[in-house]
């Protein structure tokens, strides 16, 4: 890819933002509030994402191990 039409793209994808949120009718001082909240709050879900998420999904995982049967990691079956 060449890099006026990375650029292009960028700016496409910046006019669909514009679109969907209807931020180009507001003025300047308005769209500078709502872009800074809008980062803000995806950064926050990232980061929390991050973080909580992996530790869900292992309880969670934890939790149906026990339910379906799976040996703790402590025992050892012996087999002749």
């Amino acid at each position: 890819m060449d890099v006026k039409r990375v650029k292009d793209y960028i700016y496409w994808l910046y006019y669909q933002y514009q679109l969907v949120t209807c931020s180009y009718v507001l003025e300047p001082w308005e769209q500078s509030m709502f872009h800074t909240i809008t980062v803000t709050v995806v950064a926050m879900v990232v980061y929390t994402a991050y973080v909580f998420v992996p530790i869900h999904v292992r309880l969670a995982l934890e939790f149906f191990s026990q339910i379906f049967g799976a040996q703790p990691d402590g025992t050892v079956s012996v087999v002749n």
